[in-house]
């Protein structure tokens, strides 16, 4: 099987801030034609600006990036007609009407009147937003917003689109229609790159992964795989009111089965196999050595628990 064909690129991108801060630090990426692909990490990662980098509006410090085979920063005007970007903040204008947003936009990229107008049409049913065409925008729910800017960033039918937090601030029923939205871009061969702190979103949506932090990918694979990787299939999360290190230490020197231990925001997760049998004998050593449990829960590995191996933090911190 032939494997897809790069159309994200980059090599040694960084970017450094006044003041030394280094928000993006030698990133190398490479992303298929076809995919949807994850940055995740918690905020202040350094994905936005990495995809700010990838869509001409941030210049990097070293480095490149191309996108279609075109170097974002010697060749901006030509890129932008390869992307297309949904960003963190509402960027509807105001003053028009939904259709409007849209027909307007394609008319900026160089549809005629009657491909704008057609393509307005078509984007507002397959968005589900017919019956808003004539609103203002300003009318417009959380959810119903946020679907306009994917429409409006495809009105100009580019191959690669950018999202940068695209659920952020989204009740679960607008979240979930968005991702059925994705789905079916993907579908119709869109690549996409996402940001996001969601891990559910990141495992539910992408091909593939890249776990960002510091600037830097810690880790890059599918989501499985990158789950596999932990070890554990399980974690057992553990909250003591005595001192949680010391218990960390004690799980793991006398308890069989148990593969890691880490102290997460004051808590211990606790890597094992399989959690069967293992409750009882973890409670009933706990207070044996004088640690009073507050909370004890089980959880499946999931992306947060490599971000935890990983960092010794929480995704969401």
């Amino acid at each position: 099987m032939t494997t897809p064909s790069p159309v994200i690129e980059t090599s040694g991108l960084t970017k450094v801030y006044p003041g030394g801060v280094r928000a993006v630090d030698d990133l190398e990426l490479v992303v298929r034609a076809g995919e949807i692909f994850g940055l995740l990490g918690p905020n202040g990662a350094g994905k936005t600006t990495t995809a700010g980098m990838l869509t001409t509006r941030i210049i990097p410090t070293s480095g490149w990036a191309r996108v279609g085979g075109v170097d974002v920063v010697a060749r901006p005007a030509e890129a932008k007609r390869l992307i297309g970007v949904v960003p963190q903040t509402n960027t509807l204008d105001r003053s028009l009407t939904v259709r409007e947003n849209l027909y307007f936009h394609g008319r900026f990229f160089g549809m005629d009147v009657r491909t704008a107008r057609s393509e307005a049409v078509r984007l507002l049913e397959q968005f589900r937003l017919a019956d808003r065409a004539d609103a203002r925008v300003d009318a417009l729910s959380g959810g119903m917003a946020q679907r306009l800017m994917v429409a409006r960033a495809v009105m100009h039918r580019p191959p690669v689109l950018f999202l940068d937090e695209p659920t952020a601030g989204l009740d679960p029923q607008s979240r979930i229609a968005l991702w059925e939205i994705l789905g079916q871009l993907h579908g119709e061969g869109h690549t996409i790159l996402l940001t996001t702190h969601y891990m559910e979103e990141a495992d539910q949506l992408c091909d593939r992964v890249a776990i960002i932090d510091q600037g830097k990918v810690i880790a890059l694979d599918t989501p499985g795989a990158l789950k596999r990787s932990a070890g554990a299939e399980t974690t057992l999360i553990v909250s003591t009111s005595a001192d949680p290190t010391a218990l960390a230490s004690l799980l793991l020197s006398e308890v069989a089965g148990v593969l890691d231990v880490a102290v997460v925001d004051g808590r211990v997760h606790v890597g094992v196999h399989s959690s069967q049998g293992l409750l009882p004998l973890v409670v009933q050593l706990a207070e044996r050595n004088g640690f009073p449990l507050t909370d004890l829960s089980v959880t499946e590995a999931t992306l947060e628990t490599v971000f935890i191996r990983l960092t010794g933090k929480d995704l969401r911190e």
